[in-house]
């Protein structure tokens, strides 16, 4: 809950070529390129832009130790049309002006709620929902009695009974992909379930259990007009995603994507599939501080213009604008995707659809639990050696100045004032300080300390009260001790924090089962941050094999600005990213830093999400460069700018065979419902999400693309939300992907063990299963940025495979059964997205 004031190659898939173009919106013309339309059937027929390439650059691809020759490199404009992995670009005049009109409503309409709320009621208004509402079912109604009466109608719902029981063409997405049975070798033929694709017979072994069916020749629950706009409208924000993750190798889950390839009548390949690139563990024996295995430098150039990082073969073609062929954001594509999505989330057919679905997913479970709970529980029991204690678990979500708890803080410095209390440890007015002259100027002896006198923990105070909140990072309430044992730049170059890390590091190891991913903070003061950062994690060998380190850069420009320490927020922006770009083009000059960015798996954005901002974003903002104001960018301000130089920096690395950085921001916390559609076209998962309880569309949408959400609900409990009001055990039975996570040892958990603690709260309070914990922190593992092998290792050599087949039971102790059920389930729900797209076969048929 850090809220900004701390401190192996492709798997299954060839190297994927990119594209060339312009670096903005202003400079788009005539860089060439054809424009993609923005409307849902033009977006299912074109996919070529995403795949492809020369096969000069997929061997380049794979070599670590050099980057493209010139004469493989196309920077002029001509090459463009040979770059179909570009960055997608769409002109005004192709999309309906309504569509962003609509999303201006819809943002303004947010605002007045935010202005409107009672913070204290902000989850617990109901849902913005035309199914609750008196004349809103009135109209429902009237519209299914003319429905019912109509002949057209009839045969429409006719044609989708054909579709979805009939017509195998239809039904198989492609030869490469068998979709999925619901009637597994050893279970007994079962009734068919409408739209699971279910026409042929699958290959994974799963125990008999008792399948939920609704039969009948229409399920969508709504009407046929009102269904088929609202999977239309549902396809095509999957397929935006689709494109925004491929672009910034951001994962997509695999069944969703061969879906939507069978909606635009294409077949499916594992080759194309696009997925993050993490650098393995040091093998045994072998030093994980090696500075000496760094790639040649390439003398390449690049500047920051207008936000966005541009790359350049050399001076001269700079000074021509010709920037290096990598795929470029376009400001003006991602504006309008964002506008669509936000006009989805306000449109009624979609709202009312999904509602319905989601409460059908949850109704299902239900009755799914009530099932099948004893063959589960039997299928763990026979289970050898596994149970829930040592799974593979990962803390996907947790600020390393608060990693440990508030007892082990209290230990250390009561430690270290008696090992060392003469140890110079800083300067006051130019006079160096010990220790012990430190505690003198506190009035305080270490030796009186308690946990509560120490006041780090989260208290009924700090409930809706940031800035009480983060008052607790300061122990004692003294700063000057949050400088000197949770910094990492100080006097002593950050050992002291260096030191507890180590302690947790060492817990965490003889635990053997649990892994964290700490985050560490770049503020964007000074590029120099980056370079210090990395020696405080060389000099002070903070590696641990359990250990995988983000980035989190806090959203707090208008601090610095108005202290004057940053001129723009564009030269925030360079202090971020430009070391990055300088340390992987050149990394022989940066070796520290080359070494660190191994071992850093993606980045994160944070700050308290409550804030109120009434700028929307759009093509018409500020660019950075002339954002000088004292006023902070909106969140989804933010996202898009970091997301853009995450993605120009992924496929720079991914040429050069260096690993790549996922974008997890905190999201969907507290504040505007449009914070989660920033996140859905930018991240690859989020933390919290507590705000999808309020949007049924965005929910389902979450849980069609399957974006992993860390949550933490112990945390939330202390800050924004009471335990029982939680939505975690909601999101896990309709099938969302969620993970718990600590986020904040020190300032909300009590014991040794956080992760396990949190675990033991949520089965008390939710009386959940031991299938479901083992469901939880195998959800953890696939979300986390652990590398292939190590995933291996902690799910099984088939991970990648989603469902049954994809789980290996003696490593996670999840019920195949379980498995079984959400893969089915999620296919299910795809189908209808997927038959409502055959519109020429519904109308042929309807004739």
């Amino acid at each position: 809950m850090r809220r900004g004031l701390q401190s192996e190659p492709v798997r299954g898939s060839a190297p994927v070529c990119f594209g060339g173009g312009g670096p903005t919106a202003a400079s788009a013309s005539g860089r060439g390129g054809s424009a993609s339309t923005s409307s849902a059937s033009s977006l299912l027929s074109s996919r070529g832009w995403l795949t492809g390439g020369s096969k000069e650059r997929r061997q380049a691809g794979r070599q670590a130790s050099s980057f493209l020759t010139p004469s493989a490199t196309m920077s002029g404009p001509g090459a463009l049309a040979e770059m179909p992995r570009q960055f997608p670009r769409l002109s005004i005049s192709e999309v309906d002006e309504s569509v962003r009109l609509l999303a201006e409503k819809v943002f303004a309409k947010v605002l007045r709620e935010e202005d409107s709320k009672d913070a204290l009621s902000l989850f617990s208004v109901p849902e913005d929902c035309p199914i609750g509402q008196k004349e809103a079912k009135e109209r429902e109604l009237q519209k299914e009695m003319a429905e019912q009466q109509s002949l057209e109608t009839a045969k429409r719902k006719k044609s989708f009974k054909m579709i979805r029981s009939q017509s195998l063409s239809l039904q198989i997405p492609s030869q490469e992909w068998k979709p999925p049975s619901a009637t597994p070798a050893v279970s007994p033929p079962t009734p068919v379930c409408p739209g699971a694709l279910q026409t042929i017979q699958g290959t994974y072994d799963v125990p008999e259990f008792q399948r939920v069916a609704i039969n009948g020749d229409y399920c969508a629950g709504v009407s046929v007009d009102d269904y088929e706009q609202a999977a239309k409208n549902l396809a095509k924000a999957l397929l935006i995603r689709e494109q925004y993750c491929r672009l910034a190798y951001q994962r997509f889950p695999r069944t969703t994507a061969q879906y939507l390839c069978t909606m635009r009548n294409e077949k499916w390949k594992i080759e194309d599939e696009v997925v993050p690139d993490f650098h393995p563990p040091p093998k045994e024996l072998q030093d994980p501080y090696n500075l000496d295995d760094s790639p040649g430098n390439l003398d390449y150039v690049f500047k920051m213009k207008e936000g966005v990082v541009l790359i350049y073969e050399n001076k001269e073609m700079m000074e021509n604008d010709k920037p290096w062929s990598l795929p470029y954001p376009d400001l003006q594509t991602y504006t309008l995707s964002l506008s669509h999505v936000l006009a989805l989330i306000a449109d009624g057919p979609t709202k009312t659809y999904c509602h319905k679905r989601l409460n059908f997913l949850e109704s299902k479970f239900g009755l799914h639990e009530m099932l099948n709970e004893m063959s589960e529980l039997k299928e763990l029991k026979t289970n050898p050696h596994r149970d829930f204690y040592n799974v593979r678990k990962v803390d996907t979500h947790i600020h390393a100045a608060a990693c440990m708890n508030q007892k082990h803080l209290l230990r250390f410095i009561k430690h270290t004032y008696q090992t060392e209390p003469n140890r110079i440890v800083g300067e006051k007015k130019g006079k160096k300080m010990t220790l012990k002259q430190v505690f003198e100027c506190l009035h305080m002896d270490p030796y009186d300390l308690t946990v509560d006198s120490l006041d780090v923990h989260a208290d009924r105070q700090t409930f809706h009260r940031f800035d009480k909140f983060n008052s607790k990072y300061n122990p004692v309430g003294a700063s000057e001790l949050r400088d000197l044992y949770l910094k990492t730049e100080n006097h002593l170059g950050g050992e002291y924090f260096a030191r507890m890390v180590k302690e947790v590091a060492r817990e965490l190891e003889d635990s053997k089962y649990q892994y964290t991913e700490p985050r560490l903070s770049i503020y964007g003061r000074s590029p120099d941050e980056w370079q210090n950062l990395a020696k405080w994690f060389i000099r002070h060998k903070v590696y641990s094999p359990h250990m995988r380190w983000m980035i989190q850069v806090p959203r707090i420009y208008d601090i610095f600005r108005s202290k004057n320490l940053l001129p723009s927020f564009g030269k925030m922006l360079e202090n971020i990213f430009l070391p990055l770009f300088e340390a992987t083009i050149n990394p022989l000059d940066h070796k520290e830093l080359h070494l660190f960015l191994k071992y850093v798996t993606g980045f994160d954005s944070v700050d308290d999400e409550s804030k109120h901002s009434d700028h929307m974003f759009s093509e018409k903002s500020p660019n950075p460069d002339i954002w000088t104001s004292e006023k902070n960018p909106p969140y989804s301000y933010y996202l898009y700018y970091m997301y853009a130089n995450i993605m120009v920096l992924n496929n720079l690395r991914k040429e050069r065979g260096m690993s790549t950085f996922l974008f997890r921001p905190h999201c969907g916390e507290a504040g505007s419902i449009t914070h989660l559609v920033s996140a859905f076209l930018t991240a690859d998962n989020i933390s919290h999400g507590l705000l999808l309880k309020k949007s049924p569309v965005l929910q389902y949408l979450y849980y069609l693309a399957q974006i992993p959400i860390a949550m933490s609900p112990l945390s939330n409990n202390s800050l924004f939300l009471e335990y029982s009001k939680n939505p975690l055990r909601e999101f896990l039975h309709k099938g969302l992907l969620v993970s718990l996570s600590t986020d904040d040892p020190m300032q909300f958990h009590y014991t040794k063990e956080a992760l396990m603690e949190e675990y033991a709260i949520a089965a008390q309070v939710w009386k959940l299963s031991t299938c479901d914990l083992c469901e939880i922190a195998r959800n953890s593992v696939l979300q986390s940025g652990l590398s292939h092998k190590e995933k291996q290792k902690c799910l099984g050599v088939n991970y990648c495979s989603e469902g049954p087949e994809g789980n290996d039971i003696r490593k996670t102790n999840v019920a195949q059964i379980r498995m079984a059920y959400r893969y089915e389930t999620l296919c299910n729900e795809l189908s209808f997205l997927s038959d409502a797209m055959k519109t020429e076969e519904i109308t042929a048929l309807s004739k």
